[in-house]
């Protein structure tokens, strides 16, 4: 009975399990409201919630696909940096958690740069990675910042972060709080030649990334929901021993209170981002120019001075009409003198 057993039984249950095998894959809850998605469906809506709205985390591929042109962008290459330099380990080495981190995300580190057109306007974009070790920002993450600045000047293109990130990488100590003026000069770079610097704000951008670079753009965009902030709302209210106000750290808190200049659902970013950029790189003429703040004092003292010629053109007709009325009340009088006569 033993090959009965052994060998003709887990055949016939291979069989018929192979048959009633379900993908585990073909459904995703959301996080938010607990509603079940068929995976095309969510893939359709570019993973946002067709409930209740919630905006899931996608990758730098994804991401990148969504806003450059026709999804083509050309990949940086980023330079290698040194491997944990302090040799730290808490529960595991780092070294370990580097190697299963790219081994999960086929990536070198937590962020990608790539170049192309969104809009028809040249751009630069640095994506981060959150299933990279929380995008936690590091050596290579300060080298990849750097790189996108020096080829948005080198291709006269605006810069675009997009950043999703726990903050400093804890495991490079000192190293990871360097990246924070190093990310700053990175910015400086892009701005002294008048380039624009856009950031794109995603769930989470928090910790030493939100203290840096993140919060230095010219124009401020970020996704409907994301959390936003420095210190985690546990540890605030914890400190400051008060209850936070209802959506305090997320993006539609902080729009309206100055920190952010849109919310843009992620349909839409590309459109967007392609009108920003066309309004930044374009110079404004014509009708368009009249509408603009210094298009309209230039408009008004154009129309004032053309109010003070046509004016001036008045009064001097004005005053040739009185000429020519008191010359004829003129002749009219010698006229009447020669008649007594």
């Amino acid at each position: 009975m033993n090959w009965i057993t052994n060998y003709v039984r887990p055949k016939l249950q291979a069989l018929v399990s192979s048959k009633n095998e379900v993908p585990d894959n073909l459904w995703e809850k959301c996080p938010a409201c607990e509603h079940m998605i068929f995976h095309r469906e969510l893939e359709e809506q570019l993973r946002v919630c067709p409930n209740c709205s919630h905006h899931m985390r996608i990758g730098p591929a994804t991401r990148m696909q969504l806003l450059f042109d026709e999804g083509k962008y050309t990949r940086a290459e980023l330079p290698e940096t040194i491997q944990d330099p302090l040799k730290f380990r808490d529960r595991e080495r780092y070294s370990e958690r580097l190697k299963k981190a790219r081994s999960k995300t086929g990536e070198q580190d937590a962020i990608q740069v790539a170049h192309g057109t969104i809009g028809g306007q040249k751009a630069v974009a640095a994506v981060f990675d959150f299933s990279f070790m929380g995008g936690s920002m590091g050596v290579a993450v300060g080298e990849g910042l750097l790189t996108a600045a020096k080829l948005a000047v080198e291709k006269d293109a605006a810069l675009i972060t997009i950043p999703s990130s726990g903050g400093a990488r804890m495991q490079e100590g000192i190293l990871s709080l360097m990246q924070l003026p190093r990310s700053v000069i990175a910015v400086e770079m892009v701005k002294e030649k008048n380039l624009p610097y856009i950031v794109l704000l995603t769930d989470p951008t928090t910790g030493g990334v939100s203290a840096s670079f993140a919060m230095l753009g010219d124009v401020q965009i970020a996704e409907p929901g994301a959390v936003i902030g420095f210190a985690g709302a546990r540890v605030i209210e914890e400190t400051i021993r008060e209850t936070l106000p209802p959506g305090f750290q997320r993006a539609e808190y902080l729009l309206e209170h100055g920190m952010l200049d849109m919310v843009v659902p992620r349909a839409e970013l590309q459109e967007t981002l392609g009108r920003v950029l066309h309004l930044l790189r374009e110079p404004l003429t014509g009708e368009a120019l009249s509408t603009s703040g210094k298009g309209k004092k230039a408009a008004s003292k154009a129309a004032a001075s053309e109010e003070a010629k046509s004016g001036t053109g008045a009064q001097k007709e004005k005053a040739a009409a009185q000429d020519e009325k008191s010359g004829t009340k003129t002749s009219k009088s010698e006229a009447e003198r020669v008649t007594q006569q």
